[in-house]
């Protein structure tokens, strides 16, 4: 049994001194319900402190910008249909021989 938080396992597990979690929706809860079927927290880093979002989860989008990170917001109407967001619909560029 973990006893400790999320992000002080995250911090010893990956050698960072400070890991944030960022809710999807902003921790309202009827965001967070509304944005997370939505694929809210579904998003592509791109590189460090960019990711690609949905532009339709604006309450998680919000929250993301304002701490600090670049959005490269997609429309979603069509996309979404498939049900998955930007990380799900992504695939690495090489891949080994299997």
């Amino acid at each position: 049994l973990i006893e400790d938080t999320l992000e002080h396992v995250l911090e010893d597990a990956t050698g960072v001194d400070q890991v944030k979690l960022i809710p999807c929706g902003g921790g309202d809860p009827i965001a967070a319900s509304r944005e997370q079927w939505n694929d809210g927290s579904n998003t592509l880093c791109v590189e460090p402190g960019k990711i690609c979002v949905y532009a339709r989860n604006t309450v998680t989008n919000d929250v993301l910008y304002k701490e600090g990170l670049d959005l490269l917001v997609v429309p979603s109407a069509e996309l979404s249909r498939g049900r998955g967001g930007p990380r799900c619909m992504s695939m690495p560029f090489w891949r080994e021989d299997l």
